[in-house]
């Protein structure tokens, strides 16, 4: 059989451990299996055993293709982990854990927990800048997460002056780049100039076209080597090239996955929540770029290594590591 195309494909196919475990390694090591704690690529598949042993005597010579995955140390196979993230990387608007938890017949809290590693995943970690002399201009906007406000324009123009009903919700910042039409999001503790400032002086090459809206925060941005142009959303939402209509349709899917699939989202874990939507959105499939849903996933799966979220991370009780 071929590689899977389709869920019912990959179902089909990841049924069978052999084929899983093909596919992994195939995607984990694409020149041939290397031993993850020393390097040594002359290494011997214990055939029995489903593992690999290094030849240098170490800790951990024999290794798995979880170790050293968001999978590893999990007692599920692969059988059940990759079908989950076939699903993660391909479902528009997300998949609640009582989804998967249904889907693939485990625990609702193990689903829970699959969905946050496979999330981690998904975080780029890119720290190349957006824009420059060459690129297109960049969108930046922010806006409010929790809460139904009836006019988010208005709250915006009125937010430094009603502070507590700001706290009562996220912030999260937001760029897109037009030309390569990838975004990045974070949550940011105000709205602040400084805070707003620094996060584009962090994310975006000097001489690059900015768009925003007129908000006070970005005032002097032409003074710091950007060019930057803004639309007043009181009278204009668009003049020309000039918008942020990019970013704010990233918000748009955002908020229905966050509202329609997840209810729910602690303030704690909803960096993950937008690492999935950004990879979701940044592997999307466009005229230039026609990704299928096998794309996304072979994308996914070469994003698993150098990755670990253990539970007592995600849940606060120890900090979790870099990756």
């Amino acid at each position: 059989m071929k590689d899977p195309k389709t869920l019912q494909d990959a179902i089909i196919y990841f049924a069978d451990p052999d084929n899983c475990l093909e596919y992994m390694a195939a995607h984990r090591w694409p020149s041939g299996v290397v031993c993850p704690t020393c390097g040594r690529t002359d290494v011997s598949f214990l055939k029995t055993q489903r593992k690999w042993q290094c030849k240098s005597a170490h800790a951990k010579r024999q290794f798995t293709a979880k170790v050293g995955t968001v999978f590893e140390d999990s007692p599920l196979g692969l059988e059940k982990w990759l079908p989950a993230v076939w699903m993660v990387a391909n479902s528009k608007n997300g998949i609640s854990s009582y989804e998967l938890h249904r889907a693939l017949g485990v625990t609702q809290k193990t689903a829970w927990f699959m969905l946050h590693r496979i999330r981690k995943a998904m975080a780029n970690g890119s720290l190349l800048k957006m824009g420059g002399n060459d690129s297109g201009p960049v969108e930046v906007d922010e806006t409010f997460v929790g809460g139904k406000p009836k006019n988010m324009h208005r709250e915006r123009r009125l937010r430094m002056q009603t502070a507590e009903k700001a706290n009562q919700k996220t912030i999260v910042m937001g760029m897109l780049d037009r030309e390569s039409r990838q975004v990045r999001a974070r949550v940011i503790p105000n709205v602040k100039r400084e805070t707003l400032q620094n996060a584009i002086l962090s994310q975006i090459e000097g001489g690059t076209t900015v768009y925003t809206d007129g908000y006070p925060g970005y005032d002097n941005l032409a003074a710091k080597e950007y060019i930057h142009e803004t639309v007043n959303h009181v009278e204009e939402y668009v003049r020309g090239q000039i918008h942020t209509q990019g970013i704010e349709n990233f918000w748009s899917l955002l908020k229905r996955t966050l509202s329609g699939t997840y209810v729910a989202v602690e303030p704690f874990h909803l960096d993950r929540y937008l690492d999935e939507q950004m990879f979701r959105y940044n592997n999307r499939a466009t005229k230039d770029n026609p990704l299928n849903d096998a794309d996304r996933f072979s994308a996914l799966l070469m994003q698993l290594a150098g990755k670990r979220l253990t539970y007592a991370e995600l849940t606060g009780k120890v900090e979790a590591t870099p990756f």
